[in-house]
């Protein structure tokens, strides 16, 4: 569906996107991944013609960005991450609004906005007017406005940054629906959420992509073996000397130390539960948990954003 190729923007000597490719297949659902000042924002700006790249293309069904109709513009629905309204409209005269500038007649557009404030949560509210939103409302009224021409491509920027948890929940739960019907890229800042909604991530550094691929994928790559240890609290010194003293261990490739509790990303899985259990018996440690698992995507985030 969408094809970018070396897209690069520059403004003055900054250079926030830099010549990133990628592909996005009809029906996907993608994370956009990245610390602020990435270049999520800039590209997905870019994605919906809002700005021009200094450089590169971008090819939506077919037609490149420079070439692309009003028709074909009409299948894209952009959210920024700080929507802007008319405080003196009501919510469903801002979707209905919105609904005619993509060209519905005026009672297709009345029907749409009802079904997309209704699918937002703002169905109670639709006659409020939106200077009295709060926040989330505002935030809920500008994915109603994204989704109510059914557009083929939804371009999101951080949808659920100003939700409360359950405004947060109601939100995914409408992501997870959409992903159906339409293919799907969003930026975010919360591991959990992409895990939850999205089948491929893409995650951005200095304007670079890089890391590209499924979560499996992803997961498959990074994932390395973690132990979780805790002695009891108010254990003697020498049971906190015991958790740092892995640090310097050859099979600990990384240790986190918090009061009484250690994790430990380990080489050898095997040599590491041997030792620790054998050490924990002969010197009488007060062993409270003792914890195998593997590392997340959001420690794989942190990784590469470190590097």
């Amino acid at each position: 569906m969408l094809e970018v190729k070396n897209l690069t923007k520059k403004f003055g000597s900054r250079t926030p996107v830099n010549g990133i490719s990628f592909q996005l297949e009809a029906g996907s659902c993608t994370a956009l991944l990245g610390p602020n000042g990435a270049g999520k924002t800039t590209t997905l700006r870019m994605l919906a013609g809002l700005i021009n790249p200094t450089s590169g293309s971008i090819v939506f069904n077919g037609s490149s960005n420079k070439n692309m109709n009003e028709n074909e513009r009409g299948l894209i629905g952009y959210l920024p991450q700080h929507p802007a309204f008319y405080g003196w409209m009501t919510g469903k005269e801002f979707v209905v609004y919105v609904a005619g500038l993509s060209g519905m007649n005026g009672r297709k557009a009345a029907s749409e906005a009802d079904i997309a404030l209704e699918r937002v949560g703002l169905k109670d509210a639709a006659r409020r007017r939106i200077s009295g939103y709060s926040g989330g409302m505002k935030q809920r009224l500008g994915l109603a406005q994204v989704i109510v021409h059914r557009p083929q491509l939804l371009l999101l920027d951080e949808p659920v940054s100003a939700l409360d948890p359950l405004g947060r929940r109601e939100v995914m739960d409408l992501l997870s629906q959409l992903r159906q019907q339409t293919t799907v890229l969003f930026s975010t800042h919360v591991l959990h959420d992409a895990e939850e909604v999205c089948d491929r991530m893409m995650l951005l550094k200095d304007g670079d992509i890089v890391e590209n691929g499924g979560l499996g994928e992803l997961a498959e790559k990074y994932r390395q073996p973690l132990l979780t240890l805790e002695v009891e609290a108010g254990a003697e010194e020498k049971c906190k000397l015991w958790l740092r003293s892995f640090q310097d261990r050859k099979f600990v490739l990384e240790s986190t130390v918090r009061r009484n509790t250690a994790v430990l990303t380990v080489s050898d899985v095997k040599l590491a539960r041997y030792t620790i259990l054998q050490e924990a018996a002969s010197q009488d440690i007060p062993l409270l948990r003792f914890e195998a698992g593997t590392t997340s995507l959001e420690d794989m985030f942190m990784k590469v954003v470190k590097s």
